[in-house]
């Protein structure tokens, strides 16, 4: 798993997409311990307070690009697989802005999250003392 992180960590995809990324899939997956993490981590990145406060109604906002709402839309749809299956819709948005490559890389950063979910919410790790790799 660390290994599976690194990688992604290290694919090249923006690191603030990268943190909405996990903060909504964390949001989706009620993981109070990534939800603690991420959060801090989009903030030393220089991600504004508004902006997370407002991820979980991101439709309703005008604060996120049409790039980061398609991200989110496809995050959720990966996130909750809703019967079964990734709507088209969510998956042709994506691709009209970011090529094959960032996609797949999109795609990893979303996969690697809901696993990390799913391992803190199960191991129920302490929740609050997380200090970003990001602050110096």
């Amino acid at each position: 798993m660390m290994a599976f992180n690194a990688r992604s960590h290290s694919s090249g995809l923006d690191p603030l997409l990268a943190e909405l990324i996990k903060i909504r899939a964390s949001q989706l997956n009620s993981c109070a311990f990534c939800l603690d993490m991420h959060t801090k981590d989009a903030r030393a990145l220089g991600e504004t307070e508004q902006r997370i406060y407002a991820l979980d109604a991101w439709r309703e906002t005008p604060f996120f690009t049409p790039a980061e709402r398609a991200t989110l839309a496809f995050t959720e749809a990966v996130t909750t697989l809703e019967r079964g299956e990734i709507p088209d819709a969510a998956f042709d948005e994506l691709r009209r802005h970011f090529d094959e490559e960032t996609v797949g890389k999109i795609l990893i950063a979303i996969v690697v999250i809901n696993s990390w979910n799913r391992l803190m919410i199960a191991q129920r790790p302490p929740i609050g003392g997380y200090v970003s790799r990001y602050q110096s």
